[in-house]
């Protein structure tokens, strides 16, 4: 058997190198034509109106992410891990395509609630991104907000679809089912000097210090930091009624 293993071995070892060559080829072809396809998506769903009131981001990763080497897509969801501990519960609103919840947050949840109020963005994240973690739900979060309570609130890509109006019921909500130390996260962009970047987004904030003044009228602990790439001034906050203490983390000794 020893002899037969150590046969098995030798033949694989002798034959690796153009086997690799062929699969290493095969992998680089099938992403050029990935990349082809999710690309042709793109201007299909963004180039032409009415737009999608979710994004895929699929398309980030087979395709804008190397095109235009902006990691916007990937920014949004390691910052809001930041402020995930271990075994959290989540409730992720207007979750979209589900990738974020699937690809960043449930690894560290118990459990995630993630809501949205479109049924074609529901019906993709529970075909592409089903997980025992996360259970995706069609919610429309101006009516009402998922009951139970949460460590943390991952509000990603969206507060900007909201009024200002809107935005007051939501946060009432939002504090109703955080615990007493729960963050909410989440990021937003900055409106550009031309004007909304989508026609349905309702109010785009000006600044980091309105975003901060908006989330100080609920929480006692704000930080709104923000991040600049060439078509987009990015806005990101992290809110809690207690002091949040993985910000510790990064503060210099």
């Amino acid at each position: 058997m020893e002899l037969v293993k150590s046969g098995v071995k030798a033949l694989i070892q002798k034959q690796r190198d153009p086997i690799l060559f062929l699969i290493q080829h095969l992998n680089a072809g099938l992403r050029k034509l990935s990349a082809l396809t999710h690309k042709a998506q793109l201007y299909c769903q963004w180039a032409v109106k009415p737009n999608p009131e979710w994004f895929d981001h699929f398309i980030d990763q087979h395709y804008q992410w190397s095109a235009t080497k902006n990691p916007l897509g990937w920014e949004r969801g390691i910052f809001s891990l930041l402020a995930v501990k271990q075994d959290a519960t989540i409730l992720e609103i207007c979750c979209g395509d589900g990738f974020n919840a699937h690809h960043f947050y449930a690894i560290r949840a118990k459990k995630i609630i993630s809501v949205d109020f479109d049924p074609k963005a529901i019906k993709h994240a529970s075909k592409n991104f089903k997980s025992d973690k996360i259970e995706y739900r069609l919610c429309d979060i101006r009516q009402s907000l998922p009951q139970g309570t949460f460590t943390n609130i991952i509000w990603d890509a969206a507060i900007e679809h909201f009024t200002l109006e809107e935005m007051d019921n939501i946060f009432k909500g939002i504090l109703q089912r955080l615990t007493k130390d729960g963050i909410l996260s989440g990021y937003t962009n900055a409106k550009a000097e031309y004007g909304a970047s989508h026609d349905d987004h309702e109010h785009e904030f000006e600044s980091k210090e309105e975003l901060k003044l908006k989330l100080k009228q609920y929480f006692t602990h704000v930080v709104v930091f923000d991040t600049q790439y060439p078509d987009r001034h990015n806005l990101y906050f992290f809110a809690s009624n207690e002091p949040m203490q993985f910000l510790a983390d990064f503060k210099e000794n």
